[in-house]
């Protein structure tokens, strides 16, 4: 499928695969939605690879010949011809507030085809949205059949907001993404070569809201999600930043959101932020976005940027900086 809606370029440089262990944080407000970015992600992280580039002239032994071996281009997958010595790039995606036919809609109008990914082993879908209080019991359902695509894809689907059973559905659905793309990657002669698996939470810090225990923290949830993360490449989370959740503080879960925000932010390789205009809707500007380093100091140095966006209604993006 041809993409019809282009990722925005000014931001192309931040949404290439994360470097190896890092943690990127999106954080949103109430009117500065974070879905649009997630998106980007997922079609800089799952699009199909660009054609092979012709080899490069042969050198003529001149002191200023050089290579282009293992250069890697913004936004585009390593593979073990271009010096990243690993597979291809696979997302699980993890939804707390929206299920998988908005995921699967939206990603169309980018030219993703999301089943067609499952079915190829890049894609896999936990379902934290619709049946996260059910009465079924969660080991029921870490494998939930084939509500993502009509294939062996995966999927699963949460019945428990305890948290010990939330990190076992995630750690399951590792699992199998990881089997899946490497019995992928054999079949098409790549075997030796090892998938990269990205982990995408969307709204983890709904959690903390519907913890079913009263001894629940924020840190149970770091617990888990540092135990993921020792298993895939890299971790994408988008998380509520309203100024009630971070700065009044006024009651315990807002303190608890606060705290495990900031911890969270503390770890990360980069902070993206979106926030409303401080004067106020405009026509032409849905909102803000601001590109910080986060508290991780290893890897490479992130641009601190802020940048003007509009969401169309047809779902495409527009991001430009002030004065253009």
């Amino acid at each position: 499928m041809t993409s019809r809606i282009s990722s925005p370029a000014l931001l192309e440089p931040y949404l290439g695969l994360p470097e190896e262990a890092a943690l990127v944080v999106i954080t949103g407000v109430l009117g500065a939605s974070t879905n649009w970015l997630v998106l980007r992600y997922l079609h800089s992280l799952l699009k199909p690879a660009p054609q092979a580039r012709p080899p490069p002239p042969a050198p003529t032994g001149g002191a200023d010949d050089t290579t282009t071996t293992g250069h890697h281009f913004p936004g585009e997958p390593r593979t073990e011809q271009d010096g990243g010595g690993e597979g291809e790039v696979c997302v699980l995606l993890v939804s707390f507030l929206r299920d998988f036919r908005f995921w699967k809609e939206s990603a169309g109008r980018l030219g993703l085809d999301l089943d067609g990914l499952v079915r190829r082993g890049r894609l896999g879908f936990v379902d934290g949205l619709s049946g996260l209080f059910s009465p079924v019991t969660a080991a029921a359902v870490i494998h939930s059949g084939d509500r993502t695509a009509q294939s062996g894809g995966v999927s699963a689907t949460l019945t428990s907001p305890l948290i010990a059973d939330v990190g076992r559905v995630l750690q399951a659905a590792v699992d199998e993404l990881q089997a899946k793309a490497a019995a992928a990657l054999s079949d098409s002669g790549t075997g030796n070569v090892k998938p990269r698996v990205v982990l995408v939470v969307d709204q983890l810090d709904f959690l903390l809201a519907a913890r079913a225990e009263s001894s629940a923290s924020g840190q149970d949830i770091q617990n888990v999600l540092l135990d993921l993360r020792e298993k895939i490449h890299a971790t994408i989370l988008t998380l509520s930043a309203d100024e009630p959740l971070v700065i009044s503080q006024t009651t315990g879960l807002e303190k608890e959101h606060a705290a495990f925000i900031l911890s969270l932010a503390h770890e990360a390789w980069a902070v993206l932020s979106l926030r409303l205009l401080d004067t106020g809707v405009a026509k032409d500007v849905s909102g803000v976005v601001r590109i910080t380093p986060g508290g991780d100091g290893s890897g490479k140095k992130v641009d601190e940027k802020e940048f003007l966006y509009h969401v169309g209604g047809d779902g495409g993006v527009r991001v430009f900086e002030r004065g253009q």
